[in-house]
């Protein structure tokens, strides 16, 4: 990977839901929502607090996550999209 996050975020990959079709409708790709589970690609080095110290983060990299719909800013990399995501905006993780 060539991008390495900063402080308290985290570089994820959304993980596509898998399409279960019942009947014969069909949803387009625009009207589907986004997933909230997605897979921890890298992780930054940790919040400072007001005293300076590093606080390490509680998520490593290759830990499936829960986040919200909306969460983070999109990126591109190397054709590969992928979100930036602090670590407070994590719900939860996977285990």
């Amino acid at each position: 990977m060539k991008i390495r996050p900063l402080y308290d975020r985290l570089v994820v990959q959304r993980i596509e839901e898998q399409e279960v079709k019942q009947g014969s409708i069909i949803i387009p790709d625009s009207a589907k929502e986004n997933p909230m589970e997605a897979k921890v690609v890298a992780v930054g080095g940790g919040k400072r607090n007001d005293d300076g110290k590093v606080i390490p983060l509680d998520v490593n990299e290759g830990d499936r996550i829960l986040i919200g719909k909306y969460a983070g800013n999109e990126i591109k990399v190397d054709g590969q999209e992928y979100l930036i995501v602090r670590e407070d905006e994590v719900l939860g993780v996977l285990s």
